[in-house]
């Protein structure tokens, strides 16, 4: 049987992608054709924005912020946009799902997780208009004496480019335009070409929501043109990217010029650390193998894919996690029996199965999976999810970001040679700590040098920061520190007199 997605395209009603700029939807001479991860068909094709049009969306922005009232509006207003659109999205839930597994690949029965949930991007809006009427300055008395007053505000930072990966769409949507919107900045927002078409549609929502023109804009395309004009772009004051190091140090490289302000996620290496006392080793297994295959097939940058587990409890730890890798099906996104995605592209195909080619001559144990997919799933990209077994932790796979269903179990003997293995990385975004003893949970929490840490699990709300530590990134996405990241600071003088002068 010849897998197809063709029909649920028809059914959704996808159309063709255009940009949206100053209020205005327009077409382009160039189009990228979108084929899907899981076929290879031709889905539809979207508009690749040039220079020139990245300009006009950043101008239309400027004008926006400058000539525009969003960023002086009233906090009730605002609060209401935001949380209308809050809503719009949970009743669209439903199509945005389809149009993600358009897009990516990802299966409608992962539509409740957190990284590709609609639920929890409308939750991140809900929190972040919250922060609108709350978050104000400060009021300090005179330090060294004298007859004045400090006073601090916060003001927004100015124009954000905005720019997104393919994995989650949804929630990195709405990480980095909730805050954004909230603290009264405009933006202009590029979604990866290989998932434009649900964040076309949120764009869509946004403007029924109320928002007015010029405060969202739309560049749809690729890194080059369309990604570089953004990021060089003198009108930009803020650059929010979640990607690759490599795109990373290109952007750093690019704000120095303007000194725009940047917050970066990069990706990572998470280790789990499971201790022989850990409350269910078997659990500890599968809560790293499912985030490792399940979903998006290891396609999350906080995904556990390095598991540290102590050497009593190794082959009990890897049993499960090949038991679980073993019951991951494939297939039709829109098929509710699909656990797992496809890789994203035959590009990363080939990276994921060079790294497990890599992984064998390395001489880490190979227990389960390593192989693509035949038979009715050779049209797409498929990768059996793999179990790597007595790896050390200076082994390729257990040092590089694979970005796929591959698991690399490194042995431990006690806890200061986990804690050590743990940190011997370039990436510090998350990680796990599986054991019984409580004391033993916050110590080695404490010590290791990575953003997020989960006990016997690992969650990510809306209100908590997220981001990490070394190559990780710069800055945090969640909660306060992230509304406070698209402001600037501002501190008045007030001389405490009957007259000014």
């Amino acid at each position: 049987m010849t897998l197809t997605v063709q029909p649920h395209r028809e059914t959704l009603g996808l159309k063709d992608g255009r940009l949206l700029i100053g209020g205005e939807f327009r077409e382009t001479d160039e189009t990228w054709t979108h084929h899907h991860p899981a076929t290879g068909e031709e889905i539809g094709s979207f508009a690749v924005a040039s220079a020139k049009d990245v300009d006009a969306a950043v101008l239309a922005a400027r004008k926006a912020f400058d000539e525009g009232t969003w960023g002086r509006s009233k906090a009730g207003e605002r609060i209401k946009i935001l949380r209308r659109y809050s809503d719009l999205l949970r009743e669209h839930s439903d199509e945005l799902r389809g149009l993600q597994a358009l897009d990516n690949g990802v299966p409608l029965s992962f539509g409740q997780i957190y990284a590709t949930s609609v639920g929890i991007a409308a939750d991140i809006f809900d929190h972040h208009a919250g922060w609108i009427d709350k978050v104000g300055g400060q009021t300090l008395p005179p330090y060294q004496g004298g007859d004045h007053l400090a006073m601090t505000f916060r003001e927004p930072v100015g124009v954000v480019a905005a720019i997104l990966p393919w994995n989650a769409p949804f929630v990195l949507f709405a990480q980095k335009l909730a805050p954004a919107l909230a603290a009264g900045c405009t933006v202009v927002v590029k979604p990866s070409e290989y998932a434009s078409f649900c964040v076309i549609r949120m764009v869509e929502l946004l403007i029924e929501a109320g928002l007015p023109e010029g405060v969202v804009n739309l560049v749809t395309g690729p890194g080059d043109p369309t990604g570089e004009a953004l990021i060089t772009h003198p009108g930009v004051d803020k650059i929010s990217f979640t990607g690759s190091r490599a795109v990373g140090r290109r952007i750093v490289e690019a704000s120095a010029g303007t000194m725009k302000r940047v917050s970066l996620e990069l990706g990572g290496k998470s280790p789990a650390l499971v201790f022989a006392d850990a409350p269910n080793v078997g659990l500890a297994a599968m809560t790293c193998m499912g985030m490792v295959t399940m979903g998006l097939s290891g396609q999350a940058c906080v995904a556990h894919t390095r598991a540290l587990v102590q050497r009593d409890v190794q082959e009990e730890f890897v049993a499960s996690a090949s038991m679980l890798a073993g019951a991951v099906t494939f297939g039709d996104p829109f098929d509710p029996a699909v656990l797992a995605s496809p890789l994203i592209n035959q590009k990363q195909l080939d990276r994921v199965l060079g790294y497990i080619e890599r992984g064998q001559e390395d001489g880490a144990r190979l227990v389960t999976g390593g192989t693509r997919l035949e038979g009715d799933l050779a049209c797409g990209n498929f990768v059996a999810p793999t179990v790597f077994a007595d790896a050390s932790n200076d082994m390729t796979i257990a040092r590089d970001e694979i970005f796929g269903p591959v698991l690399t179990v490194v042995p431990f003997d006690d806890e200061e040679e986990a804690i050590r293995l743990a940190n011997d990385t370039e990436y510090g975004l998350g990680a796990g700590v599986y054991t019984n003893d409580v004391r033993r949970a916050f110590r080695v929490s404490k010590r290791l040098r990575v953003g997020m840490v989960g006990i016997n699990g690992f969650q990510l709300e809306p209100h908590v920061p997220f981001g990490g530590y070394k190559q990780s990134g710069l800055g945090r996405e969640g909660g306060q520190s992230a509304y406070e990241a698209y402001t600037e600071l501002k501190t008045v003088m007030m001389p405490l007199t009957d007259e000014l002068m």
